[in-house]
């Protein structure tokens, strides 16, 4: 196994040595100072953004941003394939330079725990002071306070985020949406979704943080681009913390996402590597929770769809009518741009694809919520004819096929399969919920499928 650590930097001034954990590991510096004196890569966006609107963080969030964000680049540029032994499990050394590192040496062991869970790698980490020059990072603002939001609501343009900022602003909430992204794809619909929003509800204070978060393919020298991603989720929380902490007080951060995808039980045991992720899981988000209170951020991770399915989101929506009007907007697909590989140039728009298991869950979710499906789709009727499991439109349906036949044929199973992903020791009162919530998923699939034929051709 090949090990890599990730030594972030701030600036020139900052050229302190360090020494990796492992004498063969291959060293990779990242400045984080752009050319404008700000933190790069999405940081300082953020900070701006903030700034504004005369919202500022502590030093801390600051912090936990750029732990963060160091994580996602070695989570997004170190090659699984290419070094990783087993092709999944690698090993990463972070090292940070942090204002209390006293602090952050003594939540190594929960950042550990936490990040080795989320991507399935094995995580170290250093820490140490930041350098004079650099010892304040937070932006110097005289920017009046216009905004007031009442809390945080993730906003990844996904139907599940959708339908749950619909949810706070109908209930009369003002969250301040904080979303990020990479690609162009992604920026699109956030902004579509936003413009919604913000037109459906005119006369809510309105306010949405957008950050650009990510790295040049050659970041790591001799590592082709990681495209699982399983650690988006802590860079994802780690900006909601920092704009929480900058709004101030007592702030619950809202994560829309419904439960059967955050438990993610596997379709089938190949699917516990590469193809199950665990960026919402309840063990994860538990930890995360503690890791804000160690470091003093008044902010609280919170699901209010923890038990409920996507279709029981959409049913439940609190504005149907607009959920059915501009569902078709968001983006559920794991992989929107492969359609451009289509041989038929008007087929090169990314779209969603229709077959990827995200895809799959969408559209019967729409059907469960009673939502006119009008969504684009690159194989747009599942039942036109049979479906080839040898290619990557059949082989989804398959898996969905087998774990539904296998659970109707031993529905006790369910009690079990729920603990595969990863513990609910934290939850003991809920486990029977989170047995519901993953069988009624299935069904709802199970419904989408009916009539459907996958089959080798």
């Amino acid at each position: 196994m090949s090990s890599n650590t990730i030594v972030a930097r701030l600036g020139a001034s900052d050229a302190e040595a360090v020494t990796p954990a492992r004498s063969d590991a291959h060293v990779t510096e990242i400045d984080f100072i752009d050319g404008y004196d700000r933190l790069a890569f999405g940081l300082g966006q953020a900070l701006d953004q903030l700034n504004v609107l005369g919202l500022v963080p502590s030093e801390r969030a600051i912090d936990l941003a750029l732990v963060a964000t160091t994580v996602l680049a070695a989570d997004t540029r170190v090659s699984r394939e290419a070094l990783a032994q087993d092709g999944w499990t690698r090993e990463i050394e972070i090292c940070v330079p942090v204002a209390d590192p006293e602090l952050w040496v003594s939540q190594s062991s929960l950042l550990q725990t936490m990040l080795n869970f989320l991507t399935g790698d094995k995580w170290t980490m250093q820490f140490r002071a930041r350098v004079p020059t650099r010892a304040v990072l937070v932006p110097a603002s005289g920017n009046l306070r216009t905004a007031n939001p009442d809390s945080v609501c993730l906003f990844s343009g996904g139907l599940d985020s959708f339908i749950g900022a619909i949810d706070l602003f109908a209930g009369g909430a003002t969250p301040l949406l904080v979303s990020h992204y990479w690609d162009g794809i992604t920026s699109q619909h956030q902004r579509m979704c936003a413009e919604r929003m913000k037109a459906r509800f005119p006369t809510a204070e309105f306010n949405h943080i957008r950050a650009r978060v990510g790295f040049p393919k050659d970041t790591v020298d001799e590592s082709p681009v990681e495209d699982t991603l399983r650690g988006r989720s802590f860079m994802f929380f780690a900006l909601a913390a920092l704009a929480a902490d900058a709004i101030g007080g007592d702030i619950t951060i809202h994560v829309p996402e419904n439960g059967w995808i955050s438990l993610n039980v596997p379709l089938d045991p190949l699917r516990l590597g590469s193809l199950s992720t665990r960026t919402t899981h309840p063990f994860y988000m538990v930890r995360m929770n503690e890791l804000l209170g160690t470091l003093g951020i008044r902010a609280h991770l919170f699901n209010r769809y923890a038990f409920q399915t996507k279709g029981q989101m959409a049913q439940g929506c609190a504005d149907h009518n607009f959920l059915a009007a501009y569902a078709r907007e968001t983006m559920s697909c794991s992989s929107p741009g492969k359609t451009r590989f289509a041989k038929d140039e008007a087929q090169r728009q990314p779209k969603h694809c229709g077959y990827c298991v995200p895809c799959l869950i969408r559209r019967a979710s729409l059907l469960a919520g009673g939502v006119t499906d009008t969504t684009p789709y690159q194989l747009p009727d599942l039942l036109a004819q049979a479906i080839d499991t040898e290619k990557a439109e059949g082989s989804h349906i398959r898996s969905f096929q087998l774990a539904i036949s296998r659970l109707r044929r031993k529905p006790e199973r369910a009690r079990f399969d729920i603990h595969r992903p990863g513990p609910l020791n934290d939850h003991p009162q809920n486990l029977q919920a989170y047995e519901g919530v993953y069988v009624a998923g299935l069904e709802e699939v199970a419904r989408l499928l009916d009539g459907v034929r996958a089959e080798p051709l």
